[in-house]
């Protein structure tokens, strides 16, 4: 009987969850070429078409969809079984910083997983800006970090990037008469930077409608109405949607997170790093 290799299932899920061999190539670390050959060998071990073109790009088959089901499953007894095998007598403590983006998101999951997986390792969660956790991680006292990225670092071990969007009000309260009314982040923040450099490229005119210095007041003052705002869609929620498109709002860039790993750091925490690598690279890449 043949096997379904894990790496040939991990690429295909790439795809199955950004619609994009460029995208999975991205996430996987391999060249679209690579991608392409990984996916011909995954169909000729299965005796089916996956993929089937549509428009310039390619769309599961009914048979790639069944794959899908399959390869979460087999992937998800993969991880479990490798961090029952590295975690079981390890105990320790690890240190973990991480802004809101993550720890509102797929965090929780990917923590369950390692505490299920390490029941004596104790977790020091911490959540807050960039700015404060980069100088925690700096000074030690975090091992594994989760922030908008700079510049690269000798310790970074992923580069996690997801499209940046504009959000507003839900349902839809906005009233925008000359200049668009702006809700940001105190400085430093590189949503902040994005969304005036967006607005004044393309001319539109804005004005800082509020200012806060957590995500918590700037969701208070997107919901309320006040103004709208440039996070990831990880920012979606009660009250706060994708804005509307009568606003006619310019492009924004890609938002770009560094997982970095403190060179002196624990075994704990080289396989938290890991699994946050797997787990968050697949949840970025799904729009």
């Amino acid at each position: 009987m043949q096997t379904l290799d894990p790496d040939l299932l991990r690429t295909f899920l790439a795809f199955a969850e950004s619609g994009s061999l460029a995208h999975a190539a991205t996430v996987v670390g391999r060249t679209p070429s690579a991608v392409t050959a990984q996916m011909q060998r995954l169909e000729a071990l299965i005796g089916e078409a996956l993929l089937a073109p549509s428009g310039r790009g390619r769309v599961l088959t009914p048979a790639g969809e069944d794959v899908v089901v399959h390869a979460r499953k087999i992937l998800d007894a993969h991880r479990d079984a490798w961090l029952s095998l590295k975690g079981a007598r390890t105990d320790g403590r690890v240190s973990l910083g991480c802004t809101q983006d993550f720890a509102d998101s797929t965090l929780p999951t990917l923590l369950q997983q390692f505490a299920r997986a390490h029941p004596r390792v104790r977790l020091d969660l911490r959540v807050g800006r960039s700015k404060e956790l980069v100088a925690q991680y700096d000074q030690g006292a975090v091992d594994v970090m989760i922030v908008m990225r700079q510049s690269g670092a000798v310790d970074e071990v992923a580069v996690l990037r997801e499209p940046m969007v504009w959000l507003s009000a839900s349902p839809d309260v906005l009233s925008v008469d000359e200049e668009l009314p702006l809700a940001v982040l105190d400085p430093p923040c590189g949503f902040r930077s994005a969304a005036v450099d967006a607005l004044e490229g393309s001319g539109r005119p804005y004005r800082i409608a509020a200012t806060s210095p957590s995500l918590s007041g700037l969701r208070a003052a997107v919901r309320g109405g006040i103004a709208l705002t440039a996070r990831t869609e990880r920012f979606v929620g009660e009250g706060v949607a994708i804005a509307p498109e009568r606003l006619a709002l310019p492009a924004l860039p890609d938002a770009e997170f560094s997982l970095r790993l403190n060179a002196g750091a624990e075994k704990a925490a080289t396989t938290l790093a890991s699994l946050l690598v797997d787990g968050l690279s697949k949840a970025v890449s799904a729009p």
